[in-house]
């Protein structure tokens, strides 16, 4: 129960914070993330931390929070002038009403808003402008990627490698692998987690509209234009995400590179470059190599955005995941949904695990949430989820004498990856002449190596 005897109108307030009765914070919802930067904490350390303990002034006496707790009564609209271990200084105007049950105080819950002294006002514009983008427009961290297995174990392991650095990345996996959630997941691990992530599908754009979706617009530049930011400038501090990047005509990958490695652009007719401070990753569906050989994508530009690339697996290629997987997901929608599943029927697991899941992760939560609707008791059938799968384990038994059905570009794969590592091993690992015996480049046999996993 919260004592609301003195409750005001909440609805100027940006920030809502819960302790329990130590004043450890269990609960937060800030407006702006920069805050945190300013304590000096990153969100996921926030948590379970007394707090007190982020101020250089704040102590159990002047502290609204421990000061509730120890009187049971609320405070209302006080102001509070707060320094943190960096010296900055933090204005605030807050109400704190007990959390009581029965007649026992187990924590509070503070409502407050920052604002600014005449002297700080140049700290404005460090915060959000508007309160409707007051996130940074993500939903995913590294702790959404859930796994057990040993490539994805590397692959979040590269991934907070890579947080730390203002490098491109490419990302490279089938639909459904999770390209957005972990371009997503080195935003919120990098020090860029305060400002925007923006996110661009450059498939889902008309090719008459991506340019000035990307580099905006100036106003009389075309009939009807005006003074509009692309995509570009709305990601400035943060990151901007281009999905698909395949998709992009080459002319307009002349302009991406120029962006890229200049850090600045110019809107559609206009007459000034305008600089950038933002991290760019791409990512694609489709391979690379071929993309390459089929002047899809622009050398230069593929080399400038691969500067790192992370190259995400197939769910068929990570089985032992499944199970994970849907205990994740059968967890979320009974967080969700008005059903609570308790199992599935092994049945259903064997399904799961010999179905080729073209759809990849995607398609495995959207077949768990086809069972929620189909499901008549606390537990999954057969009957529950799609047909397309319990069609596929009926035409899958064919192959039981042993030889695994291959499709071309899989059986060729399989052969390249066999020639490369018969000439390592002739080579004794030495790249440069397995690179002269092959024929080809070494950049060239680095991608293949790090695509086939040799490295």
């Amino acid at each position: 129960m919260i004592d609301l005897e003195n409750f005001e109108n909440l609805s100027n307030f940006d920030n809502i914070l819960v302790t329990d009765e130590n004043g450890t914070i269990i609960f937060y919802d800030l407006a702006d993330l920069n805050v945190l930067k300013e304590l000096d904490v990153r969100p996921e350390n926030f948590l379970g931390r007394k707090i007190t303990t982020f101020y250089k002034n704040l102590t159990n006496e002047n502290s609204t929070v421990m000061r509730v707790l120890k009187s049971g009564i609320p405070l209302c609209n006080v102001k509070q002038e707060m320094i943190t271990k960096r010296g900055f200084v933090i204005n605030s105007i807050s109400s704190t009403y007990p959390i009581k049950e029965q007649d026992r105080i187990i924590g509070v819950i503070e409502f407050a808003k920052h604002y600014y002294a005449k002297e700080n006002i140049h700290s404005l514009d460090k915060y959000a402008s508007n309160k409707i983008y007051r996130r940074n427009n993500t939903i995913y961290t590294i702790d959404d990627i859930i796994t057990s297995n040993p490539i994805m174990e590397l692959v979040k392991s590269k991934i907070n490698k890579v947080a730390k650095t203002n490098s491109t990345v490419l990302i490279y996996g089938r639909t459904g692998t999770g390209k957005e959630m972990v371009a997503q997941a080195i935003h919120n691990s990098s020090d860029r987690f305060d400002k925007p992530f923006i996110s661009l599908n450059c498939g889902a754009i008309p090719e008459s509209l991506i340019e000035s979706t990307l580099f905006g617009t100036t106003k009389g530049s075309f009939t009807g234009s005006e003074d509009v930011p692309g995509l570009f400038e709305q990601a400035e501090g943060g990151m901007l995400f281009l999905d698909e990047i395949n998709s992009l005509n080459i002319n307009l990958q002349v302009k991406l590179l120029k962006a890229i490695e200049e850090k600045t652009i110019r809107r559609i007719g206009g007459k000034k470059n305008i600089g950038l401070n933002i991290r760019v990753i791409a990512a694609t569906n489709e391979d690379p190599e071929v993309l390459l050989e089929e002047n899809r994508i622009r050398e230069d530009l593929f080399y400038r955005l691969g500067v790192v690339q992370i190259n995400l697996p197939t769910l068929k290629e990570r089985k032992e995941d499944i199970k994970v997987l849907l205990d994740h997901y059968i967890e979320f929608y009974n967080n969700n949904m008005n059903l609570y599943i308790e199992d599935v029927q092994k049945d259903v697991l064997e399904c799961f695990k010999n179905y080729s899941w073209p759809g990849n992760i995607r398609e495995l939560k959207n077949a768990v949430e086809t069972a929620y609707n189909n499901v008549s008791s606390n537990v999954i059938t057969i009957n529950d989820i799609p047909d397309r799968i319990t069609s596929f384990r009926q035409t899958s038994k064919i192959a039981n004498a042993g030889s695994e059905v291959r499709s071309l570009k899989e059986s060729v794969d399989a052969y390249e990856k066999e020639i490369i590592v018969s000439e390592l091993n002739k080579a004794n690992g030495v790249i440069a002449e397995t690179a002269r015996r092959l024929g080809t480049s070494k950049q060239s046999l680095k991608y293949k190596m790090d695509k086939y996993r040799l490295r």
